[in-house]
């Protein structure tokens, strides 16, 4: 999976996102003789991973967890005991994370990547636009702790961005918007701009982000398709996370295309999304407004003022109700897991004292 430049090549761990915090982190890991790495790729119980030595696949089972929000993923920064067998030993705490809902509709987490400082959304100018696609991704990335940042691809494939460029500058405000073309190059000096340290590349199939990590890589690294014309449309060519260093410094984590994008407890990035709407709220006669029919409701004003779109309060109470589900969900099951290990315990309590009963 490694390029031939970098095949052999010790790494300076700062331009991998290394710095003093994880440093104090790694201090007890230290003293135990093991190496900071950071994982590039998990595949089948291996990781793929760099350390300040170079690239080295390891053993990952020590950290893999069946929970998918706890177990070893692409980003992660890890402790590594070197040797014949290099192992992943622990996993240091996350600064930030991409997570969704798990595909299998539980209520756990998936963890896309960790440590992650900016999230490129791309968003193709040659397909139709899905305003509630792009809302989703925004939350997520707000959710994560992480900078979002909407890139609109494919510039050079119509006349003018511009009326792209106003939509998506209402749906996603305080956003950084660039518009990009990877043919022409046009945009790709600002996105390096905008989107510093660890970035993670998220979107659909057929939104151009294998074409877009190439062009930021400066080398075809990452296989892209055609796509559909009638829905601008695509195949997954990007089938795994991976993390790839930038020439500039920095690194990028390309992603599969995401088909679901279920939201899981996620209020703060949906209050982000929707700042407007959060901000018209505050002007509502009740404290509890469903913003319907109540009286003196200022986000109805705001709509029959033409202020506010009825589109976009739909989709704002859609992500709510799913976010606030999630959630609840995800309380159900922790009460569940701790009613079973009282459980256990009591259990465990009993077997002994009728262990002891019989030894009198």
């Amino acid at each position: 999976m490694y390029s031939s430049q970098c095949s052999s090549s010790p790494f300076d761990l700062s331009a991998l996102g290394w710095d003093d915090s994880f440093a104090a982190l790694f201090v007890e890991h230290a003293a135990d003789g093991l190496v900071p790495a950071r994982v590039v790729r998990v595949d089948r119980g291996r990781c793929d991973t760099f350390t300040a030595s170079g690239p080295v696949r390891a053993n990952n089972a020590a950290v893999a967890s069946l929970d998918p929000a706890h177990t070893v993923c692409t980003g992660d920064w890890a402790a590594l005991r070197p040797g014949p067998e290099p192992e992943l030993v622990a996993l240091l705490p996350r600064r930030s994370a991409i997570t969704r809902a798990s595909s299998d509709r539980t209520s756990h987490q998936q963890v896309l990547a960790a440590n992650v400082d900016s999230v490129i959304i791309a968003v193709s100018l040659a397909a139709p636009l899905n305003a509630g696609r792009v809302e989703r991704l925004l939350a997520l990335a707000w959710d994560s702790g992480a900078k979002p940042v909407v890139v609109l691809t494919k510039a050079d494939v119509v006349d003018d961005p511009g009326e792209a460029l106003a939509i998506i500058t209402d749906l996603a405000p305080g956003v950084d918007i660039v518009a990009t073309s990877s043919t022409t190059g046009a945009g790709l000096d600002v996105l390096s701009e905008v989107a510093t340290g660890t970035a993670v590349l998220i979107g659909p199939s057929g939104a151009g982000k294998s074409t877009l990590a190439n062009a930021l890589l400066g080398r075809e690294h990452m296989s892209t398709s055609e796509v559909r014309a009638s829905d601008g449309k695509g195949r997954h060519t990007t089938v795994h996370r991976e993390l790839l260093p930038l020439p500039g410094g920095g690194v990028l984590i390309d992603t599969p295309g995401l088909r679901g994008i279920g939201l899981q407890d996620s209020a703060n990035g949906v209050e982000r999304v929707f700042a407007e709407i959060e901000a018209y709220a505050r002007g509502c006669a009740f404290g509890d407004c469903e913003h319907r029919s109540e009286p003196d409701c200022a986000v109805q004003e705001a709509i029959v003022a033409g202020m506010l779109d009825v589109g976009r309060l739909d989709r704002y109470r859609k992500l709510q109700r799913e976010s606030e589900r999630s959630a609840a969900r995800g309380s159900a099951r922790q009460s569940s897991k701790g009613s079973k290990t009282k459980k256990q315990i009591t259990r465990d309590l009993r077997a002994t004292y009728r262990f002891r009963d019989r030894q009198r």
